[in-house]
């Protein structure tokens, strides 16, 4: 599909308007200006129009440019309090106890799987007392929000983007448009005020199932007492900890809602293309769930080194 400018439309315009302007004797209007003599006294100018016919920003370029565009869009909406209730509840439902099921059976077995991983290199140190210290840390301040960012990233990012897509494809965003509502309003600001409000309460549930996991394997395996890991935690961890758990996984919403919605909404090509939006879509969340995770943290935590004194 060949999008035309507006440079080029005044163009044209002034073109047709410029030559049927002089009239001849009969009244009848003379095209004095043809297109020839346009083209002959201005081919700098034709090139330059061709040019900028043909040339197109790539598509990353745009598509990320899509992204500021709707993320500043949405924080307006939300400021002016132009917000569909109705539409914010179905996705909150569907983003919070929907979703519930498979964060905390990954979270548990994550868990687990890294208990296996130190818990009997900590015994054989005599480290026992910083078994429940380490796995407090290692929860609240990484694990428990990348893996809850992870999962809601593949189960509901990808769900955004693909309907979303479709309905672009399909012209129902346009259709919206004739009908006098915002898509802004309707579809994509409840999807991020949703992922933005129930990724947090998410991350502590995965918290707290994946500590007791982790906990129930180091007695029965490894024969560390639950009360011992417990007491560890709870010496070893600050309320900061929890506090940047929430705000890591709230920015970690907002990257997977805003980025899923964008490539939804800038699908093209049918089918094909709602299944390429739908990949990348989820792909680009989660390297910059990444990326945004190392940033945090070295915001969050560059200073930090010496809460394990206290579980030795």
């Amino acid at each position: 599909m060949q999008t035309i400018s507006h440079s080029q439309l005044l163009f044209s315009f002034s073109c047709r308007g410029f030559g049927t302007n002089a009239k001849t004797d009969d009244g009848h209007p003379s095209a004095s200006v043809t297109d020839e003599d346009v083209n002959t006294n201005n081919a700098p100018n034709g090139i330059s129009k061709t040019f900028l016919h043909n040339w197109s920003p790539p598509r990353y370029i745009w598509r990320g440019l899509s992204v500021l565009i709707l993320a500043g869009q949405v924080i307006m909406k939300v400021f002016k309090g132009k917000i569909h209730g109705r539409n914010t509840l179905q996705q909150l439902e569907r983003v919070g106890p929907k979703s519930v099921g498979v964060c905390l059976l990954t979270s548990a077995f994550v868990g687990m799987a890294f208990t296996i991983q130190f818990v009997r290199e900590f015994t054989r140190l005599g480290l026992n007392r910083s078994i429940g210290g380490v796995l407090a840390l290692a929860f609240s301040r990484e694990l428990s929000p990348v893996i809850t960012s992870i999962v809601v990233a593949g189960r509901i990012g990808s769900a955004f983007a693909a309907e979303l897509g479709t309905m672009q494809v399909s012209e129902q965003t346009d259709t919206l448009r004739v009908l006098g509502s915002d898509p802004v309003d309707y579809l994509v600001a409840p999807r991020v005020i949703a992922t933005c409000v129930a990724l947090p309460f998410l991350t502590l549930l995965c918290f707290t199932l994946g500590m007791a996991s982790s906990a129930l394997l180091a007695e029965s395996v490894y024969g560390v007492s639950i009360n011992i890991i417990l007491d560890s935690a709870l010496k070893a961890l600050r309320p900061w900890d929890i506090i940047s758990a929430m705000i890591k996984s709230q920015v970690f919403g907002a990257i997977i809602s805003i980025v899923s919605c964008a490539w939804g909404v800038t699908t093209l090509g049918g089918a094909k293309g709602v299944g390429e939006s739908t990949t990348s879509a989820v792909v680009i969340s989660l390297v910059s769930i990444f990326i945004a995770d190392f940033v945090l943290s070295y915001c969050f935590f560059q200073g930090a080194g010496d809460q394990l004194k206290n579980c030795i």
